[in-house]
């Protein structure tokens, strides 16, 4: 073993030093540069007192730290000490006193399965797993100063890029880059670029599928022979921008789609984080909270509500019923029953309102993320179903669990009030000309006329709910919930959905359905003709208004339902939702 002097070398204010230190070389053969640095030291002055060194010291040292066979030594001394540390280490171990300790580390050392690790360590060690790039072509047409060759290493994620043609030139064009993708990431290919080779092979004459065939089956390295496009400025950051889905979509099944690999795929109620809407008709979004950052296509607003408007079937009312009779504290349902339909024009109206808006198209809606703050006023609690379903026992119930949390508004009616009555008990009583009057005034969030009385649900009796920081608990007609998605009410929709037919018929055998032919009411058992009539409303009810529906709970067990509204209730006043932008902006 030879004992051989390596340097470590320093620049002072007037010369270059060298320090010797002393390593252990594992044969006779040492490239030693100690000569050519003390030479070239000592043609430095001595004497001299600049304040820095020369140049020609800095070009010196530059030149020499590059040379190959330098860096080839000191890889050489790398490799040579990462291999001769377990025999130094033994060594060492044996030449100490022996110990118990020292005895049992040697042991290990010497087992079979720690000396095949370290050999395992030092091939890996030796390996490079740097991609082998081809060389460039050497064939380039000198005219063609502007042209870019780009290469991408291929894997198993997609490179996030369409193309088109130009109607106009017929040249192959980059469309769209999508966001957070594997060319996005690169940054060497934008929107606009033209695109003359894939691979070496030309695409002038070539559709933009036979492409895309061309890069399905390249493996590895795929070299691009682009001309730049219009050069783009530094894109603006943007502020996140949220969408929740109003509709199911499934890039797969869409025939307009430019390219079907490139889709996104969402269920109705998914919120997205819109990435681009640089396109008028195809977004670019991602899942909110996909740790994966490519984006995918996703149609606009603007193009799904034409698509949309344009398949839309013609609207039919749904089934309005009133009840006569209502518990004490619970307001009352104001929609006749199909055999008081035949003899009373239907009393249910909500504004200005009296049929479904067919103007709305549900695609998408700007939302935030939201918590309630301690203190502020609850949201107001709105549910939705067919009469019969069980909404006003699922609001006694939710009232018997905790009266001082919970409370329902007071109907307004215009008519006489009765003796065994109080005014703001069970009704707020108002003449008929002032009920006409809060009509025309917009105040009542549903009203209508049954037997020559007007009844009602007014704005002021929700507010009143709600400064009494109480949870206010409203069902209404589907159709009055877009008056009432304001930043003030908040409202959490709740859709109370009957389960299929024939559970219906197993579970409400015993139960009963309010009619309203008098002022007394009578309850009668359900027929089949009700539970058809419950389930083919529900089904309209989600058909046209299940995108404004938060929250859908099938009453198939009573104590079942009631336990997952409370709970959904208590996450609401605790967690946080995603809500209207509007809401929170106004």
């Amino acid at each position: 073993m030879t004992v051989c002097v390596c340097v470590c070398v320093c620049v002072s204010a007037s010369s270059v030093h060298v320090n010797a230190l002393v390593d252990v070389c594992s044969s006779g053969v040492c490239i030693c540069i100690c000569g050519l640095l003390t030479d070239r030291a000592s043609s430095s002055s001595p004497s001299s007192s600049s304040s820095s060194h020369r140049p020609e010291d800095s070009a010196f040292l530059q030149d020499m730290f590059g040379e190959r066979s330098l860096q080839s030594l000191v890889k050489v001394k790398h490799d040579f000490l990462s291999r001769v540390s377990l025999i130094l280490l033994s060594d060492e171990l044996e030449a100490k006193p022996a110990t118990a300790e020292t005895q049992e580390l040697l042991k290990l050392l010497q087992k079979p399965h720690v000396k095949t690790l370290l050999s395992v360590h030092d091939t890996v060690a030796l390996k490079s797993y740097d991609p082998e790039l081809p060389l460039l072509p050497e064939d380039l047409d000198d005219d063609e100063d502007s042209v870019k060759i780009i290469r991408l290493v291929k894997n198993k994620e997609p490179l996030g890029a369409t193309i088109r043609r130009d109607e106009h030139s017929g040249a192959i064009l980059v469309a769209r880059i999508m966001r957070g993708g594997a060319a996005d990431r690169s940054g060497l290919i934008h929107v606009g670029d033209e695109l003359k080779e894939v691979n070496g092979i030309p695409v002038d004459d070539k559709k933009p599928e036979e492409i895309i065939q061309i890069l399905a089956q390249s493996q590895g390295a795929i070299t691009f022979k682009v001309v730049p496009g219009v050069k783009e400025e530094a894109p603006i950051k943007e502020p996140k921008v949220f969408m929740k889905a109003l509709f199911d979509y499934d890039p797969k099944e869409d025939k307009a789609i430019p390219c079907k690999e490139a889709g996104l795929a969402f269920k109705k109620g998914s919120i997205l984080q819109i990435m681009s809407q640089d396109d008028a008709t195809w977004w670019q979004a991602k899942h909110e909270g996909d740790a994966n950052p490519r984006a995918g296509l996703v149609p606009s607003k603007q193009f799904q509500e034409r698509r949309l408007a344009l398949r839309r079937p013609v609207t039919t009312l749904l089934p309005q019923r009133t009840s006569s009779r209502r518990s004490s504290g619970f307001r009352r349902s104001f929609r006749l029953s199909r055999r008081d339909r035949k003899t009373n024009k239907s009393m249910y109206e909500s504004k200005k309102s009296e049929m479904y808006d067919t103007a709305d198209v549900p695609t998408y809606e700007e939302v935030t993320a939201y918590r309630r703050p301690s203190g502020a006023k609850h949201r107001l609690v709105v549910l939705v179903g067919p009469t019969g379903v069980g909404m006003n026992e699922l609001k006694r119930k939710l009232l018997v669990s905790d009266p001082h949390h919970f409370s329902v508004t007071i109907p307004h009616t215009s008519r006489a009030k009765k003796s065994q009555e109080t005014d703001g008990v069970e009704y707020h009583f108002i003449s008929k000309h002032l009920f006409e009057t809060d009509i025309h005034n917009n105040k009542f969030i549903e009203y209508g006329e049954y037997k020559g009385n007007y009844y009602g649900t007014s704005l002021d009796s929700v507010r009143s709910v709600l400064s009494k920081s109480k949870v206010c608990l409203l069902d209404v007609q589907p159709h009055t919930i877009k008056h009432l998605r304001t930043a003030e009410f908040k409202p959490l929709v709740v859709f109370v959905k009957p389960p299929p037919l024939e559970r219906l018929r197993e579970t409400r055998k015993t139960a009963k359905v309010i009619s309203g032919k008098d002022d007394k009411g009578t309850a009668k058992p359900f027929t089949d003709e009700d539970f058809e009539e419950m389930v083919q409303t529900a089904q309209t009810m989600e058909a046209q208004y299940g995108h404004l529906f938060e929250k859908v709970i099938v009453n198939d067990d009573l104590s079942a339902a009631f336990d997952e509204l409370r709970s959904a209730l208590k996450s609401v006043e605790t967690e946080t939702h995603w809500v209207p932008v509007s809401w929170t902006h106004s």
